[in-house]
């Protein structure tokens, strides 16, 4: 008789979902893997499960048939849609795992501990919160297990969190940062910016936090920020893929910025783009992960330096590959730097 614990990953495959994956294997689960990628593997306790349809009720309550002992849940969900499943997940496994974001922070309180206040209690910006921007749609998922009555469950607050399927520099992903540095194209950046620490953790290590909270009973009822306490000016991140890999950057006022990432105008994206700079990028994070690092044992000795764990995933990309999509805000940069 199989006597491994089963752990069910859903959205397995992005920045955290490809180091975490191992980590579990590693420590003697059964895992199965959920995600829109198609794979294959040879490893006798690991199931790659490709849908275009993981949230869907139907498909996700025949999924939960097989009793998994732990959900590792990487998949993003609106308000409406979490409360309307929170409870199939929960009721269906022994600890259900929440990816809720450090963006729900305030800019209140430094260092940011897991006590610190939420955006979605203290701002007074109107329009905001009557969205369900990405930072308020994860705090309302917090309050949604929070009343569930139920106790099974762990939320993480993730700070930006690299690997070689992301790159980040201020609100730019891979598909900008990296294509425009290989092709010798200059970056822009919002100059307000530059000066702002940043806390970036790598994948690897956020992983390995995750893992190790998988069926910790000390962990049940509880939020941690999964990320490392190094931080740095956004400036300092630009200089280190400048030196790695030869980026060229120039800044421009917030507002030149925020037209060249989203075409202009006041659409939904727009503004998303916006709160997402103003909200986040433009607040000091400053983390105390001192919670995360007494419940599993890790040392931020441990934790990856970031030089360090840039220069570890760009030298692991495929020479001469590029991160596939068509770049339209890398075009409105071109538009600018071309008059």
């Amino acid at each position: 008789m199989d006597k491994k614990k089963k752990v069910l990953v859903l959205g397995g495959t992005g920045a955290m979902g490809v180091y975490l994956v191992p980590e579990l294997l590693k420590m003697g689960y059964r895992v199965d893997v959920v995600s829109l990628d198609t794979l294959e593997s040879n490893h006798p306790d690991l199931r790659h499960i490709q849908t275009k349809d993981a949230k869907e009720v139907g498909f996700m309550t025949d999924l939960l048939k097989k009793e998994y002992h732990a959900i590792v849940d990487f998949l993003i969900y609106d308000t409406a849609s979490f409360k309307e499943k929170h409870r199939l997940l929960l009721e269906n496994t022994g600890h259900y795992i929440y990816l809720s974001s450090y963006r729900i922070y305030a800019n209140e309180e430094h260092p940011i501990r897991e006590t610190s206040p939420r955006l979605v209690d203290v701002s007074t910006d109107q329009a905001y919160l009557a969205t369900d921007d990405y930072s308020l749609h994860k705090a309302r998922g917090e309050d949604t297990l929070r009343a569930s009555g139920l106790g099974n469950w762990t939320a993480i607050r993730p700070a930006i969190t690299y690997s070689r399927r992301r790159f980040q520099l201020v609100t730019l992903e891979a598909l900008t940062v990296i294509n425009r540095a290989r092709a010798g194209k200059t970056l822009v950046l919002p100059q307000e910016a530059l000066g702002v620490q940043a806390t970036m953790s790598w994948g690897g290590d956020v992983a390995s936090m995750i893992a190790r909270l998988v069926l910790n009973k000390a962990a049940f009822r509880e939020i941690y920020t999964v990320a490392t306490a190094e931080h740095n000016p956004w400036q300092t991140v630009a200089d280190y893929y400048h030196e790695l890999i030869g980026l060229k950057y120039i800044a421009v006022d917030k507002e030149t910025y925020l037209h060249m990432i989203t075409g202009g105008g006041e659409s939904p994206g727009r503004r998303g783009a916006r709160w997402q700079l103003d909200y986040d990028r433009l607040f000091d994070r400053v983390i105390d992960n001192s919670k995360i690092l007494n419940v599993t044992g890790l040392r931020q000795s441990e934790l990856m330096p970031l030089h360090d764990g840039l220069q570890r995933e760009l030298n692991a990309l495929p020479e001469n590959y590029v991160f596939p999509g068509r770049d339209l805000c890398g075009e409105r940069m071109d538009a600018y730097l071309a008059r």
